[in-house]
């Protein structure tokens, strides 16, 4: 019977033939995914055998991996701050990326937060997890997103700590917050075409661009913003890697002061902080 270092090497081979960034890991992840193994005990049962059930699993995961199918969907959901995520296609994968946004809002102290466009939740979850006092408001267009941010607050025991709204930014809004962040649609409409497949296939389109120029999100969160920002509140918006320049000069012209901009771990403008006076 083929052993499971055998599925392994073939299936990365396969997936590397594809031109699929880390063909390792995702085989990894999916053969744990079919075998029901933890991901960080699969090296311990390489050596096991693969029953014709497991192989087939296996294989069908494995065929719509080639398909560029996200692991995250496949395999359910992803890790973002050390906690696992429910991840669908109604919601955008959690990226690394956006723990900048996360390490930054935990700097200060913060009660009440509001996350704009929360999608699977995992900023406002992330920051109510970290934070035992805090409590929080999500919002999302998307009905279908809502849904599964719910579920992710039940996963982790917050669903009594946070509230969920349908609705466009502020729209379903009422109340004070003393820190609102966001990751919204910030691609441009021409650049749709230049994602990977993974993204312009398989995650929504509204949470991924505005259908213009990448910028009408901030300009409606930051107009906005002042009357739901309590003084000496801070605002962190996650952005493109060119966007700094721009999204900086609206919060500057809605009225925001102490503006920040952080870099990701490659060195790209990832996130605007600004705060109400």
């Amino acid at each position: 019977m083929t052993a499971l270092s055998a599925l392994l090497g073939r299936a990365a081979s396969r997936l590397r033939g594809a031109g699929i960034d880390n063909a390792m890991g995702d085989a990894r992840a999916l053969l744990s995914h079919a075998a029901g193994i933890a991901p960080d005990r699969l090296t311990l049962h390489l050596n096991d055998p693969a029953d014709d059930g497991l192989q087939r699993r296996f294989e069908d995961l494995l065929t719509r991996r080639l398909a560029r199918e996200p692991v995250s969907h496949l395999v359910g959901g992803r890790l973002f701050w050390g906690r696992r995520f429910a991840v669908t296609p109604d919601v955008l994968d959690p990226r690394p990326e956006t723990e900048v946004l996360v390490a930054e809002a935990l700097s200060a102290p913060f009660q009440r937060v509001l996350d704009l466009g929360t999608g699977s939740g995992c900023i406002l979850l992330t920051l109510l997890a970290e934070r035992p006092r805090a409590t929080g408001l999500g919002v999302d267009l998307s009905p279908l997103a809502l849904k599964v941010a719910a579920l992710n607050a039940t996963s982790l025991g917050l669903a009594d700590r946070v509230d969920w709204a349908a609705g466009s930014w502020f729209s379903p809004v009422s109340g004070v917050f003393d820190l609102i962040v966001s990751n919204p649609p910030y691609i441009a409409a021409d650049e749709m075409a230049g994602l990977a497949p993974e993204v312009r296939l398989h995650e929504p389109g509204m949470a991924l661009t505005d259908g213009a120029d990448g910028l009408s999100a901030y300009r409606a969160i930051l107009s906005g913003a002042g009357a739901h920002l309590a003084e000496g509140g801070r605002i962190l918006l996650e952005i493109g890697p060119t966007q700094a320049a721009a999204v900086s000069s609206l919060a500057r012209d809605a009225g925001f002061h102490s503006l920040r901009v952080l870099p990701d771990l490659d060195g790209r403008d990832r996130v605007v902080v600004a705060a109400r006076a």
